[in-house]
């Protein structure tokens, strides 16, 4: 298939490699390889037919440098966790901000730092890990961030180890007198019976400005990860990301993800439940509006027996937001005893807006309990006129339904810094009182995950 040149930016140099490690120098040489023989996929390819990345392949865009400035030092102010995260770590422009980061105190076996710092210990982790779980030949821009990555993020629990709190890793993007690129990593891994609440948060400013993150997640057995991530982008933020999954038996992953505008926006997502009795959970939430795009691409891989996952995607869209959700459940054989629910549902407040939802089940089992749904619509008519018929106005009973839709996603997220910024930004956007938000989550209802 015809594929757009990656052109004559830096990204099909041969890249160097600084660090001295041969693993590591061929490791980025096969994902620059991978990227120049493919380059930036069109619209020609199915998985990609409904997001045009050409705006990113016509765009001459530079290396960002990681400059603190009055703009980075405002939006670290905004987006910081402070006390509520037991360790925070601040990439600005791609590049770690030490000043601005705060290493925290991580019971004995957990570290959280960067990948310049992994490779200076010798930490064996980082060699082990990096580039086993995100496949450089299944995504353009996995390769691309594999070829093209200088620093990132590696968070690595012992065996036993469960870390009380989240660890914030805060990725800033500042606007320069060029369109600016980055190439966010993280790496974890989990070892046997670990626990984890990790949050990933990717903020912009203004001015254009591209970054293509990549996150690996390798968890051994009987671990808890509970993963967030949160993207909060201007009109000049284009933002690829892909994280891959890859659970050991008994192991959860529960992932909570909200796209809050971005010009271009694309997710990957995919999980393997690779031993018996792993479970994922998958909520996301999408609120866009003007002319904003977003695209999110899940893959549930059932790889063994009596697995359960849940997935749970909403998406509000307003103006001429264009939005995209496929969502595919792979069952292999021999996967018997497979419980999978997938549910997508979308909220149009305009007549411009746009949904494509393609929810899809591929089984190769026959012992299994599959289902998934998807259900696209305006604010409910029978709902504003009860609403009005008990004095609520027209505007504000159509804000609250919207607001309600939403809520069901972000009462799910047991992070409170997340959950508290997701409703106050709902909040603000619909001109409702704070006095709203949900504070009390009372039981978890894992039958509703």
């Amino acid at each position: 298939m015809t594929r757009l040149a990656a052109g004559k930016t830096s990204d099909r140099s041969r890249p160097e490699d600084a660090s001295g490690r041969p693993w590591l120098q061929a490791l980025r040489l096969a994902g620059a390889d991978r990227f120049a023989s493919v380059g930036y996929p069109t619209t020609r390819e199915e998985e990609w037919r409904l997001t045009n990345v050409s705006p990113i392949a016509k765009t001459q865009f530079v290396a960002a440098e990681g400059q603190i400035d009055e703009d980075a030092i405002e939006l670290v102010r905004q987006s910081s966790f402070g006390a509520d995260a037991v360790a925070e770590l601040v990439f600005v422009n791609g590049h770690f901000a030490p000043s601005l980061s705060r290493p925290g105190k991580l019971p004995r076996g957990a570290t959280a730092g960067t990948i310049e710092q992994a490779l200076a210990s010798d930490n064996p982790v980082l060699e082990r890990n990096l580039g086993r779980v995100a496949d450089i030949s299944a995504n353009p821009f996995v390769a691309l961030n594999t070829g093209s990555m200088r620093d990132g993020a590696v968070v690595h629990l012992g065996k036993g180890v469960a870390v009380e709190g989240p660890i914030h890793l805060l990725f800033v993007s500042t606007s320069g007198l060029e369109p600016t690129k980055s190439f966010p990593r993280i790496l974890v891994v989990a070892e046997e019976n670990s626990h984890l609440t990790l949050v990933e948060s990717f903020v912009g400013g203004g001015g254009v400005h591209f970054t293509a993150a990549v996150t690996e997640i390798a968890a051994a057995n009987d671990c808890r990860i509970d993963h967030n991530r949160v993207q909060l982008g201007g009109d000049g933020a284009y933002a690829v990301s892909a994280l891959s999954a890859r659970l050991g038996r008994g192991s959860q992953l529960i992932s909570q993800a909200a796209t809050l505008g971005g010009k271009l926006t694309r997710n990957d997502l995919a999980v393997v439940l690779a031993g018996e009795g792993a479970d994922a959970t998958l909520n996301g939430l999408v609120i866009l509006g003007k002319d904003q795009h977003c695209d999110n691409h899940t893959l549930l891989d059932h790889a063994a027996a009596r697995c359960p996952s849940h997935e749970l995607y909403k998406h509000v869209l307003d103006g001429r937001a264009t939005c995209v959700f496929k969502g595919k459940i792979l069952v292999r054989p021999n996967s018997q005893k497979t419980d999978s629910k997938q549910t997508s549902k979308s909220l149009l407040l305009s007549d411009e807006a746009q949904m494509n939802s393609q929810p899809a089940l591929e089984i190769y089992a026959d012992d299994v309990k599959c289902t998934h749904g998807s259900t696209t619509g305006p604010v409910d008519e029978e709902m504003v006129f009860y609403l009005r018929s008990r004095g609520v106005g027209l505007e504000a009973a159509r804000h609250l339904l919207t607001y309600a839709f939403a809520a069901d996603i972000t009462r799910r997220i047991k992070v409170e810094p997340v959950r508290r910024r997701l409703e106050d930004f709902l909040a603000a956007q619909h001109g409702l009182p704070r006095d709203l938000r949900i504070t009390d989550l009372g039981e978890h209802d894992e039958k509703a995950r």
